[in-house]
C-alpha cells in the first residue's frame, strides 16, 4: 500500500518557476517507480515525467529541457521543479507510483489508469 500527498501548485507567470512536491508512506519507497502526470482544462491526462527504481528519468516532449523530475529515498520524496511555464503548462498534477519494475520509459507510455497509486493532485495556473 502507498499513500500519496502532493503540494506546491500555484499560480504564476509565464516564464516563472515551481515546485511540486509528493510525499509517499510505503515502506518500499526506494523501489517504486514515481511519476507526474497532469490534466490541462478540457483535456486527456498525460504523463509529465517519471523516475525509476534505478534513478532512470523519462519526460513528455513538451516539458523536455524545462522540467525535472527527482527523488529523495531518505525522506520518501519526489518533486517535480517546473522552470520557464508556459500558459499551456496549466492543469491539474498528480503523482503517482506504482510497484512493479516498470522503467521510466514504459512508464512514459503507459495510460494513467495504468498506475495504482495517485495523489489527490494540485493545481497548477500559468498566466500570462
Amino acid at each position: 500500500q502507498v499513500q500519496l500527498v502532493d503540494s506546491g501548485g500555484g499560480s504564476v507567470q509565464a516564464g516563472g518557476s515551481l515546485r511540486l512536491s509528493c510525499a509517499a508512506t510505503t515502506d518500499t519507497y526506494v523501489r517504486t517507480l514515481m511519476g507526474w502526470f497532469r490534466q490541462p482544462p478540457g483535456k486527456e491526462r498525460e504523463g509529465v515525467a517519471f523516475i525509476d527504481r534505478d534513478v532512470r528519468t523519462a519526460y513528455a516532449d513538451s516539458v523536455k529541457g524545462r522540467f525535472t523530475i527527482s527523488r529523495d529515498n531518505t525522506e520518501n520524496l519526489l518533486y517535480l521543479h517546473m522552470d520557464s511555464l508556459k500558459v499551456e503548462d496549466t492543469g491539474n498534477y498528480y503523482c503517482v507510483a506504482d510497484l512493479r519494475p516498470m522503467t521510466a520509459i514504459q512508464a512514459l507510455r503507459a495510460p494513467h489508469y495504468a498506475f495504482r497509486y495517485r495523489s489527490q493532485g494540485t493545481q497548477v495556473t500559468v498566466s500570462s
